[in-house]
Protein backbone atom coordinates (compact mmCIF):
# COMPACT_ATOMS: atom_id res chain seq x y z
CA UNK A 1 0.00 0.00 0.00
CA UNK A 2 1.22 3.69 -0.61
CA UNK A 3 2.53 5.57 1.93
CA UNK A 4 -0.21 8.16 3.42
CA UNK A 5 -0.02 11.81 3.17
CA UNK A 6 -1.77 13.78 6.11
CA UNK A 7 -0.95 16.46 8.55
CA UNK A 8 0.22 14.51 11.60
CA UNK A 9 -0.64 17.38 13.61
CA UNK A 10 -4.43 16.30 13.08
CA UNK A 11 -4.28 12.10 13.47
CA UNK A 12 -4.35 10.86 17.08
CA UNK A 13 -4.39 6.98 17.19
CA UNK A 14 -6.05 6.14 20.47
CA UNK A 15 -5.73 2.91 22.25
CA UNK A 16 -7.49 1.82 25.25
CA UNK A 17 -5.92 -0.20 27.71
CA UNK A 18 -6.20 -2.27 30.30
CA UNK A 19 -3.80 -4.91 31.83
CA UNK A 20 -1.97 -4.90 28.86
CA UNK A 21 1.93 -5.72 29.72
CA UNK A 22 3.93 -7.79 27.60
CA UNK A 23 1.38 -6.71 24.43
CA UNK A 24 0.87 -2.45 24.53
CA UNK A 25 4.61 -1.79 23.75
CA UNK A 26 4.59 -3.59 20.90
CA UNK A 27 1.56 -2.83 19.52
CA UNK A 28 2.62 1.49 20.13
CA UNK A 29 5.41 0.97 18.54
CA UNK A 30 3.61 -0.49 15.81
CA UNK A 31 1.68 2.29 15.18
CA UNK A 32 4.59 4.47 15.77
CA UNK A 33 6.04 2.44 12.66
CA UNK A 34 2.78 3.21 10.49
CA UNK A 35 2.35 6.93 11.98
CA UNK A 36 5.67 8.22 12.88
CA UNK A 37 4.46 11.61 13.36
CA UNK A 38 1.15 11.48 14.56
CA UNK A 39 0.59 11.62 18.86
CA UNK A 40 -0.18 7.64 19.97
CA UNK A 41 -3.03 8.53 23.31
CA UNK A 42 -3.08 4.97 25.08
CA UNK A 43 -5.82 5.81 28.22
CA UNK A 44 -4.41 3.30 30.88
CA UNK A 45 -7.87 2.10 32.45
CA UNK A 46 -6.83 1.61 36.33
CA UNK A 47 -4.75 -1.69 35.31
CA UNK A 48 -3.17 -3.58 38.11
CA UNK A 49 -0.10 -4.11 35.74
CA UNK A 50 2.80 -1.84 34.10
CA UNK A 51 0.41 -1.14 31.25
CA UNK A 52 1.01 2.52 31.87
CA UNK A 53 4.73 2.29 32.00
CA UNK A 54 5.43 0.02 29.10
CA UNK A 55 3.03 2.25 26.96
CA UNK A 56 4.92 5.44 28.09
CA UNK A 57 8.38 3.81 27.53
CA UNK A 58 7.43 2.84 23.58
CA UNK A 59 6.96 6.40 23.29
CA UNK A 60 2.69 6.80 24.01
CA UNK A 61 1.32 9.77 25.89
CA UNK A 62 -0.19 8.31 28.30
CA UNK A 63 -3.44 9.26 30.78
CA UNK A 64 -4.48 6.51 33.58
CA UNK A 65 -8.07 6.52 34.99
CA UNK A 66 -7.74 6.37 39.07
CA UNK A 67 -10.68 3.42 38.58
CA UNK A 68 -11.94 1.24 35.87
CA UNK A 69 -14.17 2.76 34.02
CA UNK A 70 -14.84 0.50 30.86
CA UNK A 71 -13.75 0.10 27.17
CA UNK A 72 -16.20 2.70 25.98
CA UNK A 73 -14.95 4.95 29.07
CA UNK A 74 -11.68 4.45 27.60
CA UNK A 75 -12.97 5.52 24.09
CA UNK A 76 -14.54 8.72 25.25
CA UNK A 77 -12.04 9.74 27.22
CA UNK A 78 -9.46 9.74 23.47
CA UNK A 79 -12.23 11.64 22.41
CA UNK A 80 -12.25 13.89 25.15
CA UNK A 81 -8.70 14.74 24.91
CA UNK A 82 -8.81 14.83 20.59
CA UNK A 83 -11.62 17.56 21.09
CA UNK A 84 -9.50 19.81 23.32
CA UNK A 85 -6.27 19.44 21.66
CA UNK A 86 -7.66 20.33 18.09
CA UNK A 87 -7.62 16.84 16.52
CA UNK A 88 -9.39 16.64 13.23
CA UNK A 89 -8.84 12.55 12.79
CA UNK A 90 -8.70 10.09 15.62
CA UNK A 91 -7.76 5.87 14.89
CA UNK A 92 -8.64 3.47 17.60
CA UNK A 93 -7.51 0.23 18.05
CA UNK A 94 -7.21 -2.01 20.52
CA UNK A 95 -4.54 -2.72 23.25
CA UNK A 96 -3.99 -6.76 23.05
CA UNK A 97 -2.68 -7.06 19.45
CA UNK A 98 -5.51 -8.24 17.90
CA UNK A 99 -5.99 -5.07 14.98
CA UNK A 100 -2.37 -4.92 13.04
CA UNK A 101 -1.35 -1.32 13.18
CA UNK A 102 -0.38 -2.24 9.33
CA UNK A 103 -3.79 -2.30 8.16
CA UNK A 104 -4.54 1.48 9.48
CA UNK A 105 -4.17 2.91 5.99
CA UNK A 106 -6.91 1.22 5.56
CA UNK A 107 -8.95 2.89 8.00
CA UNK A 108 -7.49 5.98 8.06
CA UNK A 109 -7.45 6.87 3.74
CA UNK A 110 -11.49 7.25 3.39
CA UNK A 111 -11.61 9.78 5.94
CA UNK A 112 -8.63 11.44 5.02
CA UNK A 113 -10.02 11.70 1.50
CA UNK A 114 -13.50 12.87 2.64
CA UNK A 115 -15.29 9.51 1.31
CA UNK A 116 -17.12 8.40 5.08
CA UNK A 117 -17.19 9.97 8.29
CA UNK A 118 -16.49 6.86 10.61
CA UNK A 119 -14.41 3.82 8.97
CA UNK A 120 -14.54 -0.04 10.14
CA UNK A 121 -12.66 -2.05 9.84
CA UNK A 122 -13.91 -5.32 9.18
CA UNK A 123 -12.28 -9.15 9.60
CA UNK A 124 -14.82 -10.80 7.66
CA UNK A 125 -14.46 -8.68 4.77
CA UNK A 126 -10.93 -10.01 4.09
CA UNK A 127 -9.66 -13.15 2.57
CA UNK A 128 -6.59 -13.00 5.06
CA UNK A 129 -8.96 -13.62 7.83
CA UNK A 130 -8.59 -17.42 8.94
CA UNK A 131 -8.81 -17.81 12.80
CA UNK A 132 -12.06 -18.61 13.95
CA UNK A 133 -15.06 -16.97 15.99
CA UNK A 134 -17.13 -18.47 18.90
CA UNK A 135 -20.30 -19.23 16.88
CA UNK A 136 -22.08 -17.56 20.16
CA UNK A 137 -20.25 -14.28 19.12
CA UNK A 138 -20.70 -14.59 15.55
CA UNK A 139 -24.37 -14.97 15.92
CA UNK A 140 -24.63 -11.52 18.12
CA UNK A 141 -22.56 -10.31 15.71
CA UNK A 142 -25.08 -11.66 12.59
CA UNK A 143 -27.77 -11.00 15.30
CA UNK A 144 -27.23 -6.75 15.98
CA UNK A 145 -25.71 -6.70 11.88
CA UNK A 146 -29.59 -7.62 10.45
CA UNK A 147 -31.11 -4.79 13.29
CA UNK A 148 -28.69 -2.44 11.49
CA UNK A 149 -29.88 -2.95 8.47
CA UNK A 150 -33.42 -2.64 9.38
CA UNK A 151 -32.71 0.53 10.72
CA UNK A 152 -30.13 1.99 8.24
CA UNK A 153 -29.89 -0.10 4.94
CA UNK A 154 -26.11 -0.40 6.27
CA UNK A 155 -24.74 -4.07 5.82
CA UNK A 156 -22.50 -4.31 8.54
CA UNK A 157 -20.54 -7.55 8.69
CA UNK A 158 -18.63 -6.69 11.71
CA UNK A 159 -20.68 -4.05 13.90
CA UNK A 160 -18.81 -4.94 17.04
CA UNK A 161 -15.39 -4.32 15.79
CA UNK A 162 -13.47 -1.58 17.41
CA UNK A 163 -10.76 -1.50 14.64
CA UNK A 164 -12.07 2.51 13.47
CA UNK A 165 -11.24 5.80 12.00
CA UNK A 166 -13.28 8.78 12.58
CA UNK A 167 -13.73 12.14 11.53
CA UNK A 168 -14.04 15.61 13.88
CA UNK A 169 -18.02 15.16 13.33
CA UNK A 170 -18.38 11.54 14.35
CA UNK A 171 -15.96 11.92 17.91
CA UNK A 172 -17.28 15.07 18.74
CA UNK A 173 -20.60 13.83 18.78
CA UNK A 174 -19.69 10.78 20.97
CA UNK A 175 -18.16 13.39 23.63
CA UNK A 176 -22.23 14.78 24.60
CA UNK A 177 -22.89 12.01 27.21
CA UNK A 178 -24.58 9.49 25.01
CA UNK A 179 -21.15 7.11 24.30
CA UNK A 180 -21.88 3.47 26.28
CA UNK A 181 -19.29 3.85 28.78
CA UNK A 182 -19.03 -0.57 28.22
CA UNK A 183 -20.09 -2.05 24.93
CA UNK A 184 -19.80 0.94 22.23
CA UNK A 185 -20.98 -1.36 19.28
CA UNK A 186 -24.79 -1.15 17.26
CA UNK A 187 -26.12 1.04 19.14
CA UNK A 188 -23.31 4.14 18.40
CA UNK A 189 -23.54 2.75 14.61
CA UNK A 190 -27.00 3.37 15.00
CA UNK A 191 -26.44 6.99 16.43
CA UNK A 192 -24.55 8.20 14.43
CA UNK A 193 -26.60 6.95 11.56
CA UNK A 194 -29.64 9.20 12.87
CA UNK A 195 -26.68 11.82 12.94
CA UNK A 196 -26.26 11.46 9.30
CA UNK A 197 -22.81 10.38 9.06
CA UNK A 198 -21.37 8.33 6.58
CA UNK A 199 -20.36 5.26 7.83
CA UNK A 200 -18.32 2.49 5.68
CA UNK A 201 -16.80 -0.96 6.34
CA UNK A 202 -13.56 -1.91 4.86
CA UNK A 203 -11.59 -5.22 4.46
CA UNK A 204 -8.56 -5.76 7.35
CA UNK A 205 -6.64 -8.53 8.32
CA UNK A 206 -6.88 -9.34 12.07
CA UNK A 207 -5.24 -11.63 14.19
CA UNK A 208 -6.09 -13.47 17.42
CA UNK A 209 -5.77 -12.16 20.89
CA UNK A 210 -2.30 -12.85 22.13
CA UNK A 211 -3.62 -12.45 25.82
CA UNK A 212 -5.36 -10.88 28.19
CA UNK A 213 -8.85 -10.59 29.56
CA UNK A 214 -11.83 -9.92 26.48
CA UNK A 215 -14.49 -7.79 27.50
CA UNK A 216 -16.88 -10.86 26.18
CA UNK A 217 -15.05 -13.29 28.92
CA UNK A 218 -17.83 -14.97 31.35
CA UNK A 219 -21.15 -14.05 31.54
CA UNK A 220 -20.57 -10.43 29.45
CA UNK A 221 -21.92 -11.75 26.65
CA UNK A 222 -25.11 -12.60 27.93
CA UNK A 223 -25.35 -9.06 29.68
CA UNK A 224 -23.89 -7.39 26.12
CA UNK A 225 -26.85 -8.82 24.49
CA UNK A 226 -29.07 -7.72 26.80
CA UNK A 227 -27.71 -4.16 26.88
CA UNK A 228 -26.96 -3.49 23.56
CA UNK A 229 -31.46 -4.64 22.70
CA UNK A 230 -32.30 -2.48 25.53
CA UNK A 231 -30.21 0.33 24.52
CA UNK A 232 -30.86 0.17 20.55
CA UNK A 233 -34.21 0.27 21.69
CA UNK A 234 -34.42 3.08 23.43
Amino acid sequence: MPDMVYDASKVLAVIPACNEQGRIGGVVAAVKGVLPSARILVVNDCSSDDTGKEAADAGAHVLSHPINLGYGAGLETGYLYALQHNYEVVVQMDGDGQHLPSEVPRILDPVLNGTADIVIGSRYLSPQNHYRTSFARKAGQRFFGMILFLFTRYRMTDPTSGFQCLNRKAFELFTRGQFPHDFPDADVLLMAHYAGFRVMEVPVAMQERSGGASMHDGLKPLYYIVKMILSITM
